[in-house]
């Protein structure tokens, strides 16, 4: 069971749109409720990668946000566990106004968050990351298969979904014309593609949309780019079947969404979410019903549950 050709291109469509400028006729906007973070107990920077220590409890975790976000998008979760667990909080290089690193973006955040571990001696953290986070949680989880206690993926997956038929020739000259596109965007027209992304893929609240997005487009349009071409030119596959932690992914799921996707079901998404994730040895993939992309904003008490019994099996 596949995604139809429709929601793949749409998406890529409002990555790299031109747009008038975002917001510009907008009245005053109120505070922004993603705006104020919690005062994390310490914060230092790994290799470029900003982290935030919260808690102190014996098991740690490690949250990774996704494209152009910054650690406020897990403000929710933090609050959830850094009562009984060490919550890390990164954000990555290029992303939230920080600036970008030299060299490949993909393999310089996984050099960062193996130095974060090793320096920290994180004993088997709990990775959980978000779209291109829940992807560097699978690769670490690949590649550190004895130092992962476990790896969780909001709506991230080891292939973009559509692309996983692609000739791998093909990738790196599809991924390069996706991050020249997407470095020439300016200021304004990058603002009104984060609106236009999270209206329609990000969140079903659109107050919470615009939010968000006024947030994510404090990213660096060209690192932005640069980790998009990243993205579409990886294929983890590969590597799933080296995993010895158990994987969760959750599948997000949204109704009204539905004919944009061919029709599918929840159980559909799931089933060809897991089917993307064959080989890896221990796998559960939930469904997040009522929910877009990010899953944790829409839904986040059925995340947390969720990943409260996944972290009880570990």
């Amino acid at each position: 069971m596949k995604l139809t050709m429709k929601a793949s291109t749409l998406l890529f469509a409002l990555l790299v749109a031109s747009a008038a400028p975002a917001f510009a006729a907008d009245a005053p906007a109120a505070p922004n409720r993603f705006a104020a973070t919690i005062a994390p107990a310490e914060r230092f920077e790994v290799q470029g990668m900003l982290v935030e220590r919260h808690g102190s409890g014996p098991q740690p975790m490690i949250l990774i946000p996704g494209l152009s976000t910054g650690g406020w998008v897990w403000q929710d979760t933090v609050r959830e566990f850094a009562g009984s667990h060490t919550v890390y909080v990164v954000t990555l290089p290029g992303f939230d106004g920080h600036p970008a690193v030299d060299g490949k973006p993909f393999d310089a955040a996984k050099g960062a968050l193996k130095e974060l571990i090793a320096a920290r001696r994180l004993v088997k953290p709990v990775l959980v990351g978000h779209s291109l986070g829940g992807m560097l949680a699978i690769a670490l989880a690949e590649e550190l298969p004895g130092q992962v206690g476990g790896a969780v993926s909001i709506d991230g997956l080891p292939v973009m979904p559509r692309t996983e038929d692609l000739p791998p020739e093909q990738r790196p000259a599809m991924a390069e014309s996706m991050r020249q596109r997407m470095a020439a965007s300016t200021p304004a027209a990058f603002a009104e593609q984060q609106r236009q992304y999270m209206r329609a893929i990000g969140t079903t609240d659109m107050g919470k949309a615009d939010d968000l997005a006024r947030l994510t487009s404090r990213s660096d349009p060209a690192a932005v780019g640069a980790w998009v071409g990243a993205v579409l030119a990886l294929d983890l596959r590969p590597g799933l079947a080296k995993i010895q932690a158990p994987v969760l992914v959750f599948a997000p799921f949204y109704g009204p969404d539905s004919a944009a996707l061919g029709g599918i079901s929840s159980a559909d998404k799931v089933a060809y979410y897991r089917e993307l994730m064959t080989g890896t040895p221990k796998l559960d993939v939930a469904p997040i019903d009522n929910a877009r992309h990010f899953a944790m904003i829409d839904q986040p008490g059925a995340v947390h549950d969720a990943l409260r019994r996944f972290m009880k099996t570990l």
